[in-house]
């Protein structure tokens, strides 16, 4: 029992478990603690659940779908009594009311001659209907896991800046109270007073938006990964996370490992099917039946050699006239294969838009990123100025601590430009279909490279 146990606990936890390649992808950022939560986003998210369940569906609908190309056996036995029969005339003779008992076993089988492929091509259709859920189900792991790793990212970014504004609220409060002694001694006027203050009241604003946020980023982590008694969310500091650059360019055939573009092809192939399916209807069908068993007017005559009971026969079918149902349902379906070509047209554009506005958008936000570095950088440098000549006495405390106000507020600036650049690589590879856009140019040119 233990070991039974054992299985069904592995069963459970495999079914839907991260595979290799998204491992490999996240990993990058180097966070295991990233890893580990969306390995139980894989398993425990509710949404996942439900995709992987609608996959099985599908997949037991090709079952059925297929078990109609096979003959069809059934057991329909009858055991009556007639209580009181009227006359029964047979010509001149007749038979006065009567009571008779009557057992009938027979196997019943039925076979439709798939004489010009319809339900095979049926059968067809509903494979590429269940190829289309599992890219429904890939699109729901990808965009879950991305969703979860912004909010992530933004969570880790909330946590630090939260970190430097109780830095900044208490830095200011003592650069307002030293104005303010100041402008008592009459060293200084009283704007700046207030102008030292007012800039208290917008740093202890942001700090109560910046913990309104971070419960709020963490209620939706904890809803994504689908535990109803979890309270917090363990996570890593934003410094430990690395920072990978993206290649300059991107093929646009990269789009056809996409998700939706898959799914928008089997889309049109089982539109195909479907009207060859509409188009077979029109035509006769040929349906082989057969019966086999025993008829008996008493039961201790039932499995006697007089009593057996076979039929077999051939029996064509042929809807000459339906209201134009069927020529509307081919119709139909004709323009149902013209919309999922219109479909697959729309998918091509906006995959390209989509790859193009992330190129473009991660390309930008990575340069800020560079530029606010830098300018965090040289304001570090200032800084040490500034102490030194306070060491020396060639400056005031008020006015080093000012200097140091504006170094928490640009290594804010930095923090959120980091964060923003580990978003838009999320926004990147969720634009390429869950694709490693870091190795995804090596695959398409060696692809061509093979074609050639």
């Amino acid at each position: 029992m233990k070991k039974i146990a054992i299985l069904l606990i592995l069963i459970l936890f495999t079914s839907n478990i991260v595979s290799a390649s998204d491992t490999e992808w996240w990993n990058k950022y180097g966070d295991e603690i990233l890893v580990g939560n969306l390995e139980k986003v894989y398993v425990q998210n509710p949404d996942l659940k439900m995709a992987a369940l609608k996959t099985k569906q599908m997949q037991e609908v090709v079952k059925m779908a297929r078990a109609n190309e096979l003959p069809q056996v059934g057991f329909d036995p009858n055991i009556s009594w007639e209580i009181r029969s009227s006359d029964v005339h047979f010509g001149n003779v007749i038979i006065p009311d009567y009571s008779q008992g009557r057992c009938l076993l027979p196997l019943a089988m039925s076979y439709e001659i798939d004489l010009y492929g319809k339900n095979h091509l049926q059968t067809k259709s509903f494979k590429k209907l269940s190829e289309m859920t599992v890219q429904d189900e890939q699109m729901a792991r990808i965009l879950i896991s991305s969703n979860f790793t912004a909010n992530y990212f933004n969570l880790i970014r909330t946590d630090r800046l939260i970190q430097n504004n109780k830095k900044l609220v208490e830095l200011q409060e003592q650069i307002a109270k030293m104005q303010r002694i100041k402008y008592e001694k009459g060293l200084c006027g009283e704007p700046e007073v207030l102008s030292e203050e007012q800039t208290l009241t917008s740093f202890k604003e942001e700090l109560n938006n910046l913990e309104a946020e971070q419960e709020v980023i963490k209620n939706q982590l904890i809803t994504l990964i689908g535990e109803k008694d979890l309270k917090d969310i363990q996570r890593n500091n934003i410094e430990n996370i690395k920072i990978f650059d993206v290649p300059e360019y991107l093929d646009s055939s990269v789009i056809t490992k996409r998700p939706d573009f898959i799914k928008s092809e089997l889309y049109v192939k089982k539109s195909g099917f479907d009207v060859r399916v509409a188009r077979r209807e029109l035509l006769p069908s040929f349906t082989i039946y057969g019966n086999a068993g025993f008829n008996a007017y008493s039961l201790n005559r039932l499995f006697t050699n007089r009593s057996f009971l076979s039929t077999v026969g051939i029996l064509p079918s042929w809807d000459i006239f339906t209201g134009g149902r069927k020529m509307a349902n081919l119709r139909y379906r004709k323009l149902e294969c013209k919309k999922a070509v219109e479909d697959y047209n729309k998918t091509v554009l906006t995959c390209l838009q989509e790859l193009n506005n992330s190129l473009c958008r991660i390309k930008s936000v990575r340069k800020n990123y560079n530029e606010s570095s830098r300018r965090n950088e040289l304001e570090m440098e200032k800084f040490a100025l500034t102490q030194t000549k306070y060491n020396i006495g060639a400056t005031s405390m008020l006015d080093e601590m000012k200097e140091q106000r504006n170094l928490y507020v640009r290594e804010n600036e930095a923090i959120t430009q980091k964060a923003n650049y580990l978003v838009m690589t999320i926004e990147l590879y969720k634009a390429l279909g869950g694709q490693d856009y870091t190795t995804a140019q090596q695959h398409i040119d060696s692809d061509n490279n093979s074609t050639l």
